[in-house]
């Protein structure tokens, strides 16, 4: 995983993600998922092109249920968007890269 990729628990939820001075991409993922290893690569390449723009995260799913839970994550991969504590932008399933910036570029 790229080094500017925060692995993210239900127990810093609240620190690193709704208290963020920047916009907070939490990308919800299993290692068994096929799409959550397919889009991946894509997510690391935002997160360095991005960087200083958006704090980019990843939440094991398997090892951290209340947080999915309170955000009704019911597929993965799923990847929200946070600004201000809000959730701005849902992605669910495998999207390509461009439509994953275009997603986000309404919000940074």
């Amino acid at each position: 995983m790229a080094e500017n990729i925060q692995q993210i628990t239900d127990a810093n939820f609240e620190t690193e993600v709704l208290k963020a001075s920047v916009p907070v991409l939490v990308d919800f993922w299993a290692p068994w998922c096929g799409p959550c290893r397919m889009i991946a690569p894509h997510v690391e390449a935002l997160a360095h092109e991005l960087q200083g723009k958006l704090k980019v995260t990843k939440m094991n799913v398997d090892d951290n249920t209340a947080t999915p839970g309170r955000y009704r994550v019911q597929g993965i991969p799923t990847l929200l968007l946070f600004k201000n504590g809000q959730v701005a932008e849902q992605i669910v399933g495998y999207v390509s890269k461009d439509s994953l910036k275009s997603s986000l570029s309404a919000h940074i």
